[in-house]
């Protein structure tokens, strides 16, 4: 009777197991889960049979504005200041620009004069202040006795441009664009080392000054990094408005005079 008993017990207890759900063996002896070795997972596979590709590394975001601060202090001369410029790749202007724009005239100048962005004629000479607009501007630094190839620093100026290559359709330079160059300007100053800077037009004085608006600026001298500077009107900007010629030619007599006194 007991082994009967035990059979209906045991056969009872299997049919409430299987009720329960537990209708399958899985191993005989108990297993410890804590001994198993954790094995690599196998990689997923799409429903075409075909791993999943790896993931896409993030690059690792570039400041353009400290790799130019980096390469200009690198710069010791005016060659070296150019070289680093050429091989700077952060500027999306390089691109589509025909020839890079760096300066023209006498490197020991006392003027310094900076310009706007090249236009079409500067970015196909590879010369600041070239074409028409460079003929305006031999004339107007000629009738105060100033020279880009005259032998005497005192009679002579050097030029260049906010920008080394010319922006599509002649626009205005980003700000970003201009943040990214400055540090390439400031280093240019510091090499030329003049007496004077002329700022001509907007984009030079939104970049040293942080101020925009050439009606307004013209006239007043300012100090940019130790040095006297003169706001001014670009030559392109005379060609367009011929009324701000007769403010101009007052800026050219200011900057004579003030040279005088040097």
């Amino acid at each position: 009777m007991e082994s009967a008993q035990d059979y209906w017990t045991a056969h009872a207890l299997l049919e409430w197991q299987v009720e329960m759900g537990a209708d399958e063996a899985i191993l005989d002896a108990p297993l410890n889960r804590y001994e198993l070795v954790d094995e690599k997972p196998a990689a997923k596979v799409s429903p075409l049979g075909k791993a999943a590709p790896p993931p896409i590394p993030v690059k690792e975001k570039v400041d353009p504005v400290a790799v130019a601060k980096a390469a200009a202090k690198s710069a010791e001369t005016l060659e070296s200041l150019a070289g680093a410029m050429r091989a700077f790749e952060l500027c999306e202007l390089k691109k589509g620009a025909r020839n890079f724009v760096f300066g023209d005239g006498a490197v020991n100048a006392n003027v310094m004069i900076i310009g706007e962005a090249p236009n079409r004629d500067d970015d196909q000479h590879g010369k600041p202040f070239s074409g028409p607009v460079g003929d305006l501007f031999d004339k107007m630094i000629g009738a105060i006795g100033l020279s880009r190839s005259h032998p005497d620093p005192a009679s002579s100026v050097y030029v260049t441009t906010v920008m080394p290559w010319r922006p599509p359709a002649n626009r205005v330079p980003e700000a970003a664009e201009l943040a990214m160059m400055l540090p390439f300007l400031t280093r240019h100053i510091e090499l030329v080392d003049p007496a004077i800077i002329v700022l001509m037009g907007n984009s030079p004085c939104q970049a040293l000054l942080g101020k925009a608006g050439i009606s307004r600026l013209r006239g007043q001298w300012t100090t940019v990094l130790g040095k006297p500077v003169l706001p001014m009107a670009h030559p392109e900007q005379l060609m367009k408005n011929p009324t701000a010629k007769r403010d101009a030619w007052a800026d050219l007599l200011d900057l004579k005079a003030r040279l005088s006194n040097q």
